[in-house]
């Protein structure tokens, strides 16, 4: 997959099947599962081919499934050899969300065969985990992996730079996103690197334009519906809430009820009309189903999606469902998220304010990454705006306001309400 003479298409000349199908896996392209696919179909008995195919599809495979696609992979890999059996157990317990197991079986595996790109794409597992330990030796790992395979290695760059854009490094990041894209314009890890310290950078009208450019190429690619969604971010930074709105309304849908509930918040708290809004009763299935719970991100974002409903009952029900979680992350960092949700949407800032201000660097164990985890901070503006706090909360987001080239969003959370300790937005009907 290396070199920048690599044709950016599905099926460019001189470039075998495995390696278009393993370079539009790593490009998040897509092209990747149908390629995938007909790899799996010409050499069927190739467990790693097999088992990518199974990576790129896990989401819609049951468990029953799952196991026994990847037991089969497993059989016909370990008859190749020692790399394909180490790449096919790694993709066994990633896709079982086993992620301390699989980043500490990446460690054993890149120190045998360094610089393998394909295992690259499982590097999310130590992120995943919830651990700052983890979160920091993948983070190492990438940096080394990088310097092993050499800058010409466009999956390893691509996954610095994604890597520098998540530790806020973002002139690095862009940096190293502007490279990966030079080498290879489709990849998919780079684009979502730049959109990151785009965000940082309150970059605005020119994010969306590079984010609709690339994405116009390919609409079927992996990354889609999140890179909407990070161009929706965009939209609301220099207040085009219109566009914001269109692009959570046109793209994203049902199932993705985290994107729409996270954009839908963040219109709320800065006091304008939200997009098309989940429904109620699907968000409650989804949380009484056996994955509500699963994961603490999981769970926030449907908590979120709770409180663009003003869902009070529910948000407090959940907070008490979440306390009397064994999992110190439910009891320690979420509840007292789902309960500052609760007061906000029912007017009591004070009590939002007091629980989110106790909370400080332990939210980033409420998983996903900067810009998800953003939102807390949002909400903590906005409270203390409604108590009167405009000092602290200028205090919070100073270092977005003078950071971000727009930020007419940041403007608005520090706006005070139409009337204060009411919510800056009209309750649902």
């Amino acid at each position: 997959m290396r070199g920048s003479g690599v044709v950016a298409g599905p099926a460019a000349a001189g470039v075998s099947l495995e390696d278009a199908a393993v370079r539009e896996l790593a490009a998040m392209s897509g092209h990747a599962v149908p390629l995938a696919r007909d790899w799996v179909a010409e050499r069927p008995r190739l467990g790693v081919a097999r088992a990518l195919l199974v990576l790129a599809t896990a989401g819609g495979l049951s468990d029953e499934a799952l196991r026994e696609e990847l037991v089969v992979a497993y059989r016909d890999a370990q008859a190749a050899d020692a790399r394909s059996a180490s790449l096919v157990y790694g993709v066994f317990l990633y896709t079982h969300r086993q992620f301390r197991l699989t980043a500490d079986h990446l460690v054993t595996h890149f120190a045998r065969w360094p610089g393998d790109e394909v295992a690259s794409l499982m590097l999310d597992a130590f992120h995943a985990c919830g651990d700052a330990g983890y979160r920091a030796h993948g983070d190492a790992l990438a940096e080394q992996q990088y310097a092993l395979a050499g800058a010409d290695s466009w999956p390893w760059a691509g996954r610095l730079a994604w890597t520098r854009a998540e530790q806020g490094r973002v002139e690095e990041a862009l940096e190293l996103a502007g490279h990966t894209l030079a080498h290879y314009p489709r990849s998919g890890l780079a684009a979502h690197a730049r959109a990151h310290a785009e965000h940082e950078l309150g970059a605005g009208p020119a994010s969306t334009a590079f984010l609709d450019r690339w994405l116009a190429v390919d609409p079927q690619a992996m990354q889609f519906k999140h890179l909407t969604w990070h161009a929706a971010l965009q939209s609301l930074a220099c207040g085009d809430f219109a566009d914001a709105r269109r692009r959570a309304d046109e793209v994203l849908g049902r199932t993705d009820v985290g994107m729409r509930s996270a954009t839908n918040w963040r219109l709320l708290l800065a006091g304008q009309r939200p997009a098309g809004r989940c429904d109620l009763d699907h968000v409650r299935s989804l949380l009484a189903g056996p994955g509500g719970m699963a994961e603490v991100f999981h769970t926030f974002n449907l908590a979120l999606a709770l409180a663009v409903e003003a869902a009070t009952e529910d948000l407090e029900a959940l907070a008490r469902r979440s306390a009397a979680d064994e999992r110190p992350d439910y009891r320690e960092v979420l509840t007292p998220v789902v309960r500052a949700l609760a007061h906000v949407t029912a007017g009591r800032a004070r009590a939002a304010v007091d629980l989110l201000t106790r909370l400080g660097a332990r939210v980033e164990r409420i998983g996903g990454v900067r810009v998800e985890r953003e939102i807390v901070q949002d909400t903590l503006a906005r409270a203390l705006i409604d108590t009167g706090e405009h000092a602290r909360a200028v205090t919070l987001l100073h270092e977005r306001v003078t950071t971000r080239r727009h930020h007419t969003y940041e403007d608005l959370l520090l706006a005070p309400a139409a009337s204060p300790g009411d919510p800056p937005w009209p309750c649902p009907s």
